[in-house]
């Protein structure tokens, strides 16, 4: 049932949209003689060795025990070896409950070397990562963990772990984190790729989140694609079976990547602004329209971003960005020569109604910042950015819109404007 679903989403048969791999969860589908995939937010692939299981990420904090029940459900071999793809708190929650709950004797858990270091930052900014969530997955009442299973093991390049008799080859890549790490089985014909591809637009570009790496990120997708693997199970979508899907899946992927850093680094080395970079970079040729590289997660326009900030710091060529005023200083000067933040919330629907929805984003948030308590610019505010949430395919721009909308309607409701 799985793997039907997989080709008529690769055909085109069924809107990936409607099967979205960044949240999908499913039942746990036996892909071979002691190979299972458990669709779970954040997959999990578990391998059945003469030493025990051997797991490619563990559930996330979250959703974890319902991995580990459907996991025992298949199988009731000790985990022997966990593996993280890298350290995102939606891959690696799991571990514990196979050494506390089941009294097993302790896993070992292998990682890139960087791992340590993200799970030691993500303490620190734990409340920042809430907010995060907040906006980006509507999760307001959701604590960021601050706690984790590191791991035991680490490596710098690559590390081979036999288990059972069994080879699992681990390679680093720089990509989605600076932490990643892809498994090969070569023994089974299986390429555990973590979020190297998700069946959509690379997140490559996270508005929110640390930097991305989309340059390494194309390499290791390119090293993959020699492989010859028959089965590809990413970190988020539904597996790619077949060595021609595989290579097709991963030589897009590196294509649409490589496009984006070559037309945003040709444009840098011009002396371009990032303004006119955003507007000017798009993805080359019928990529866009592959079924599993839509920008229903992240987009292209973010990874631009990311690459400025990436080769050229946070600067972007506009002199009055470089030490501005307070946002709503400049918000209240322009709305005293617009006629007030009324005539500016007025303006901002006008636009919205005629498509210009990125201008009127602009207007409808002055109007707020000049006079937060002026009903008249929060309704605008909640109007404009829930039109514009209802109008995004990326999950990164649906999240931040409508999360602001909410906020407005949220000062309403508690009887904060006047």
């Amino acid at each position: 049932m799985l793997l039907e679903l997989a080709d008529r989403l690769w055909q085109g048969d069924e809107p990936i949209e409607e099967h979205h791999p960044v949240g999908f969860t499913g039942q746990l589908a036996v892909l071979g003689e002691g190979t299972a995939f458990l669709p779970s937010f954040a997959n999990v692939t578990a391998f059945e060795t003469a030493e025990g299981l051997v797991l490619v990420d563990t559930g996330g904090y979250v959703i974890a025990p319902q991995v580990h029940e459907q996991l025992r459900a298949w199988s009731d071999a000790p985990l022997n070896t966990a593996i993280y793809s890298h350290g995102h708190v939606d891959h690696v929650f799991g571990v514990p409950l196979f050494e506390s709950e089941e009294g097993a004797a302790p896993v070992r858990v292998v990682a890139h070397e960087n791992v340590p270091q993200r799970f030691d930052r993500y303490a620190l900014t734990a409340g920042y990562n809430g907010t995060i969530n907040a906006r980006q997955f509507q999760l307001e009442e959701l604590a960021f963990p601050t706690e984790f299973r590191y791991p035991d093991e680490t490596y710098r390049d690559d590390l081979v772990l036999d288990v059972g008799g069994e080879r699992f080859e681990l390679h680093h890549a720089k990509g989605e984190t600076d932490d990643h790490t892809w498994t090969w089985v070569p023994s089974r014909g299986v390429l555990c790729c973590g979020d190297l591809f998700i069946w959509a637009t690379p997140n490559a570009g996270n508005p929110q989140k640390a930097q991305r790496y989309p340059r390494e990120w194309a390499a290791a997708l390119r090293e993959m694609a020699e492989l010859g693997a028959e089965t590809m199970l990413p970190g988020h979508g539904l597996p790619v079976v077949g060595e021609e899907r595989v290579r097709a899946a991963l030589t897009d992927t590196a294509a649409l990547l490589e496009s984006l850093v070559e037309q945003t680094l040709e444009l840098m080395n011009e002396g371009a602004p990032l303004d006119r970079i955003l507007h000017s970079v798009r993805v080359a040729g019928e990529l866009a329209d592959r079924p599993y590289l839509r920008a229903i997660y992240d987009e292209p326009e973010f990874i631009v971003h990311n690459l400025w900030r990436l080769y050229g710091g946070w600067y972007d060529g506009n002199p009055a960005h470089l030490k501005p005023a307070p946002d709503a200083r400049l918000a209240q000067e322009l709305s005293a020569m617009a006629g007030g933040a009324e005539r500016l919330a007025e303006r901002a629907r006008e636009l919205s109604d005629a498509g210009e929805s990125r201008l009127a984003g602009h207007l409808a948030q002055l109007a707020w910042l000049a006079e937060p308590r002026s009903r008249k610019a929060q309704e605008t505010r909640a109007e404009v950015y829930g039109r514009r949430a209802d109008e995004e395919a990326s999950t990164m721009a649906r999240g931040v819109f409508a999360w602001t909308a909410a906020e407005s309607r949220r000062m309403m409701s508690d009887g904060e404007p006047s």
